[in-house]
């Protein structure tokens, strides 16, 4: 458990210029304390207990009070994820989020349909989105993708392309 909080610190550590030491990130950054108490909601999410999804939802909107990000606790957020600044990033139920993805505040993964479905984005690892970009429905962003700031993807985004703009589109 210790080992995955380091990493986590380390990798906001390398990824955002202004942390100067990683202590003061595990203090002090609600984007890391988001995907740790995402961590804890989805273990009680999918644990075969009476009870464990209401308390899972109650302690996931107690982290979103406490960071402003809203992260289902049903979503599957990978290792190193990074959200820097947090404050208004909403992550829905079905969304998958691969390891080394860093996302900025505003971010939303977001459904499109109210069908209890595969409804929320797919983002594979090495995914960079910029601040206040929407993904919407089932669409997958392939590795090592870019999504630019303030962009609605509502399409499927190929590996290593870079998207902007409404409706996002590739500009590499």
């Amino acid at each position: 458990m210790f080992d995955r909080l380091r990493e986590d610190t380390r990798a906001m550590c390398s990824r955002d210029p202004a942390a100067k030491r990683c202590l003061e990130v595990a203090l002090a950054y609600p984007g890391v304390h988001a995907v740790w108490g995402h961590r804890i909601a989805h273990r009680f999410w999918n644990a075969d207990i009476l009870g464990a999804r209401l308390f899972a939802r109650l302690f996931s909107h107690l982290v979103r009070l406490l960071t402003g990000v809203e992260i289902h606790p049903g979503a599957t957020i990978g290792r190193r994820v990074t959200i820097d600044h947090g404050m208004g990033v909403v992550i829905g139920e079905t969304a998958e989020v691969g390891d080394d993805v860093h996302m900025y505040h505003g971010v939303t993964l977001g459904g499109d349909t109210n069908e209890p479905v595969k409804r929320h984005p797919t983002v594979e690892s090495g995914v960079r989105i910029g601040a206040n970009a929407t993904l919407l429905g089932d669409i997958t962003v392939g590795t090592d993708a870019a999504v630019g700031a303030g962009s609605v993807v509502t399409r499927d985004v190929e590996p290593g392309a870079t998207v902007v703009g409404v409706p996002a589109e590739r500009v590499d």
